[in-house]
């Protein structure tokens, strides 16, 4: 018996059924064996924050990623270890970075509690200029780093800037010859900006601030000149420079505080340990008071003067004959007498006439009077013959010495200005 053939393929239908495709339908997965585990995110970031943002909180990374690759067998331990150890070195450099800043200049800003309740506006002081006035708290302008808060000179204040300026100095800046340049520049300074020194009142006092060995170091070469007024309230600026005197007002006292400054500034030795020295000091005092008398001759003839000019004159002639011969002398004692001998050659009363003939203070200023009353009366010298003195000066004071000054540094340091016979120096704090 024969078998039938299979019927034909009709549509749609194929016999027998065509084989699958590739990727028709669902195919069983291939076998692909074991997995690698997987990066551990906290070594990662451990790395990355010790390089790029927070190094403390790159270490707090790179102990949470060594903690979890040894629980849990994440890949990463090199670069969490990495991460550590770069963290670790990155928050020692920002540690020293910060504390060299506090040291320095970072120590220019004081922790919230140094603040009190002071009048102005908190300033910088190296944003300070000449004619502003300031407050600091307690009126304690000896403190190392005082706060200066900016206030109308109308008001009450603590001190008024002079001057500030780029200290000139190069050598070691706490030094002596430091020191001396520093309180130099603010006296010279302060004689432009408040030219009548008679016209101060008697509490006032010359401050500085000067840059320290390691302020300098850095960088800090800043010179602040400042009027302190802090024995007494004070209200109203101090300042009285050439802009608001009358011409002959102003050569007249930058002539007379010149002669007053060579005056402050003897040799500290004695005369009989350093003769030669102060042998040349004697000489500076000698041309100083010829730079006065030719502004006073230029005067001679003006209106007002034809009284206390002539006066003043006749003394100082007497006075610088007396330097002439001190820069000759032949001993200590010998130059000690003929010093002695400058300095009473000048009567206060003539220079307060002179001053008020100029239109200036005729206030005679404590320390002044102190001085002269404490110098001795010297033996009386022959008056030299016409033009043996040579060109003569008016309004010098007649004192051995000067004012009280008193300086300032960041760094706080403190001695006693060399003092002279007869004189009213004060405590200073050297740059």
């Amino acid at each position: 018996m024969s078998i039938p053939p299979s019927p034909p393929p009709g549509p749609g239908h194929s016999w027998p059924p065509p084989s699958p495709q590739p990727g028709w339908g669902w195919a069983p997965p291939l076998d692909q064996g074991p997995q690698p585990p997987a990066l551990n995110g906290f070594a990662l970031a451990s790395l990355l924050s010790g390089l790029l943002c927070f190094p403390p909180l790159g270490i707090a990374f790179g102990i949470a990623a060594l903690v979890q690759i040894a629980r849990k067998g994440d890949r990463g331990k090199v670069l969490a270890i990495t991460g550590l150890v770069v963290s670790v070195v990155m928050t020692g450099v920002m540690v020293f970075a910060v504390g060299r800043f506090v040291e320095g200049g970072g120590g220019r800003f004081p922790a919230a509690a140094d603040y009190t309740e002071v009048e102005g506006e908190l300033r910088d002081i190296d944003d300070l200029k000449a004619g502003d006035c300031f407050n600091v708290p307690g009126g304690d302008l000896f403190e190392e780093r005082p706060l200066m808060y900016a206030v109308d000179c109308a008001q009450v204040h603590h001190g008024e800037v002079t001057a500030s300026k780029t200290a000139g100095y190069v050598e070691d800046p706490d030094s002596e010859v430091a020191d001396r340049a520093s309180e130099d520049a603010c006296w010279k300074a302060q004689d432009e900006y408040a030219m009548d020194t008679w016209a101060l009142p008697e509490f006032a006092e010359m401050f500085y601030y000067a840059p320290s060995r390691q302020s300098w170091e850095q960088g800090d070469r800043l010179l602040l000149c400042v009027i302190g007024t802090t024995e007494e309230e004070w209200r109203g600026s101090l300042r009285r420079d050439a802009g608001m005197l009358k011409p002959e007002q102003a050569a007249f006292l930058r002539a007379a505080n010149g002669v007053e400054f060579v005056m402050s500034r003897p040799p500290e030795e004695d005369a009989a340990d350093a003769l030669q020295k102060h042998q040349a000091w004697a000489r500076e005092m000698h041309a100083a008071l010829g730079e006065e008398a030719k502004v006073l001759q230029q005067d001679a003839t003006r209106p007002g003067l034809e009284t206390a000019l002539p006066a003043q004159l006749k003394e100082i002639e007497v006075a610088r004959a007396a330097w002439q011969r001190a820069s000759q002398a032949r001993s200590g004692a010998e130059f000690d007498r003929l010093w002695d001998a400058a300095v009473a050659a000048m009567s206060l009363e003539t220079e307060k006439a002179l001053r008020g003939a100029y239109g200036l203070s005729t206030e005679i200023p404590q320390w002044l009077e102190d001085n002269q009353s404490s110098s001795e009366e010297p033996e009386e010298l022959e008056e030299p013959e016409d033009g043996s003195g040579g060109e003569v000066r008016g309004g010098v004071t007649s004192s051995a010495g000067r004012r009280g000054d008193v300086g300032v540094t960041w760094a706080g340091r403190r001695r006693e200005a060399g003092a002279k016979p007869g004189s009213g120096a004060g405590a200073r704090l050297p740059g």
